[in-house]
């Protein structure tokens, strides 16, 4: 199945405000555009999840984090470098982002999607390029419920409150787990909140 008009639908709905369905190189994850305050409200809206909780964005590479970071700090470099393992890095100083995804201590949560040897992570990464603005990314399950480990296992209430579902074999790469999620601050500070 050739992915580019998946792609180009998902962005079409994207740039719209929609909110999609889609996998990750994770889990498979309710996403938005990263810069609209209304979709973001809206991936809320779904999930029944309080916006005092943040939520993760995808980013295609480091270029696109640094627009939307005012400073990343330099072992976050040397972590996307080395990864083999899906990891999301909190960056202090979000900017240029809808508002409702920004942690209230001015942080946001961003992972680079594992491509390699990975078809729903590869998916993702050329999903985001093509869209150009990071995307939300939170697991496709209502708030305090399990995280579904396969499209079968999403509630049909998330499938039918979105915009697109993207097609099942594009899932095919998503693992079923979360990823580590490490906390960095400008002065060299590193808190594993997830191993």
């Amino acid at each position: 199945m050739d992915s580019a008009p998946i792609i180009q639908q998902a962005v079409k709905v994207l740039r719209e405000g929609g909110v999609i369905l889609y996998p990750t190189d994770t889990v498979w994850g309710i996403g938005c555009d990263a810069t609209n305050e209304q979709a973001v409200a809206r991936v809320f809206e779904i999930k029944r999840r309080s916006e005092a909780k943040s939520l993760v964005l995808l980013a295609c590479d480091l270029d696109m984090v640094a627009k939307h970071i005012r400073q990343i700090p330099s072992i976050a470099i040397d972590l996307v470098e080395v990864n083999d393992a899906p990891m999301t890095i909190i960056y202090p100083g979000a900017q240029y982002l809808a508002p409702n995804v920004v942690a209230e201590d001015g942080s946001v949560g961003i992972r680079i999607p594992l491509a390699e040897d990975n078809p729903a992570g590869a998916f993702c990464r050329e999903l985001v390029w093509r869209l150009r603005r990071p995307l939300v990314s939170t697991s496709a399950n209502i708030s305090g419920e399990p995280t579904p480990a396969s499209f079968a296992e999403i509630p049909e209430e998330i499938k039918a409150a979105v915009d697109y579902v993207v097609p099942k074999p594009f899932g095919a790469g998503a693992t079923g787990r979360s990823s580590q999620i490490i906390k960095l601050g400008l002065g060299g500070e590193v808190e594993i909140l997830r191993p």
